[in-house]
């Protein structure tokens, strides 16, 4: 078994008592023992749903963006639109690739429970483990950072386009 511990370090101006978001300085992990081969699969497993989530729900974007392309081409909006919809696309990409990369960790872990000792096999796949963990934490965190961006954006377009009717 192993233990995550998530260190929180604040800015010295920040007080979280008094602030409705935390800057958070620096994640880290330390492990103290390394994780069960049956908690290895139920991780990968919960990564591999989470990333297909993910999948799906560009779709949805991919359309919201179709569908409020006039609006987002506007002047005022056109080059935060343009990197928005350059880093979705990137999103897209990196999800299909981590999915595979997953997958094929995931049908490798026989080796962690076939009864046969090799500690250097074994230990690049708990390797493995951890380097997908920490990437698949930044990436579900940059992901939610850029539906959020893209969220704030379409607001404004609904909310100007709301105004637009109103005056006329």
């Amino acid at each position: 078994m192993y233990q995550r511990v998530l260190q929180l370090n604040y800015n010295q101006n920040d007080n979280p008592k008094t602030k409705h978001t935390m800057n958070v300085k620096e994640k880290t992990h330390r492990y103290i023992e390394w994780i069960s081969p049956d908690d290895m699969h139920v991780e990968s497993v919960q990564w591999l749903s989470e990333l297909k989530f993910a999948r799906d729900e560009q779709l949805f974007l991919n359309s919201l963006v179709k569908h409020y392309t006039i609006q987002l081409a506007d002047v005022e909006n056109y080059e935060k639109t343009k990197e928005i919809v350059g880093n979705i696309l990137d999103a897209e990409n990196e999800v299909k690739t981590l999915i595979k990369r997953i997958q094929a960790h995931e049908n490798q872990l026989e080796i962690m429970v076939d009864d046969i000792d090799q500690p250097k096999m074994e230990r690049a796949y708990k390797e493995t483990h951890k380097e997908l963990m920490t990437y698949m934490q930044n990436y579900l965190e940059g992901y939610r950072s850029l539906k959020k961006q893209l969220f704030t954006l379409i607001s404004k377009v609904i909310k100007k386009e709301k105004q637009k009717r109103l005056l006329n």
